[in-house]
């Protein structure tokens, strides 16, 4: 078990870091406004998922590797800005269908899909990698032993509170669709928006650096 105080100082250092806007927040406001709140909030479920396996593959020190590795950073980092793209292209493609969806109170696609997109945008994201090997370990206490639980541990609680943050996010982005909603050329530009901001999102984590948040 990770020592209390470490416990305590990580809590602080994690929210520091989610509360401040960021990739996973633009992400979260993005899909929140294209597909309403039960799709926004379903994609921050996904997003946090996929923190999962890189925790463990951090703990394991795979995560490490795949960090130092150019080839495999690189790809990761094309493949995952690629993907958002592609959902922003997506949203602006069909905002006249989110806009009767608002209008029948329907979802423009099923809930298991919506968390799907959102767990590979979450375990494509380099970025989670390359934190999670940069500040976990920093935390972690030698005399304590198991080090693998240690980093899982405290990989867990940086996932519950960024399932909090993003979904407090999400609701908030959601309240706006909805006041845009009686307008019909209002949501279908607020879609628009949603992937814009998704595609903007692929451009800047291709072309910036190793911060996660």
């Amino acid at each position: 078990m990770v020592p209390i105080e470490n416990l305590f100082a990580f809590t602080l250092a994690a929210i520091v870091l989610i509360v401040i806007p960021g990739p996973s927040v633009l992400f979260t406001i993005g899909r929140a406004l294209a597909l309403g709140r039960v799709g926004g909030l379903l994609s921050v479920l996904g997003n946090a998922l996929g923190l999962l396996p890189i925790i463990a593959l951090v703990a394991l020190g795979v995560g490490g590797i795949v960090a130092q590795s150019v080839v495999l950073f690189t790809a990761l980092k094309i493949a995952g800005a690629l993907y958002l793209a592609y959902l922003g292209i997506q949203a602006i493609r069909h905002r006249k269908d989110a806009s009767r969806a608002v209008a029948e109170g329907a979802l423009p696609r099923s809930h298991w899909r919506q968390l799907g997109e959102g767990f590979v945008v979450g375990i494509t994201n380099p970025k989670t990698i390359a934190f999670f090997v940069a500040v976990l370990p920093q935390f972690v206490d030698l005399s304590a032993g198991a080090v693998p639980l240690q980093m899982i541990e405290l990989g867990l609680i940086f996932f519950v509170l960024a399932l909090i943050s993003d979904g407090a996010w999400a609701l908030a982005a959601a309240g706006a669709r909805q006041w845009f909603a009686t307008s019909p050329r209002r949501i279908e530009a607020l879609s628009a928006t949603g992937g814009g901001l998704m595609i903007g999102l692929g451009g800047v984590l291709l072309f910036t650096g190793n911060s996660k948040h």
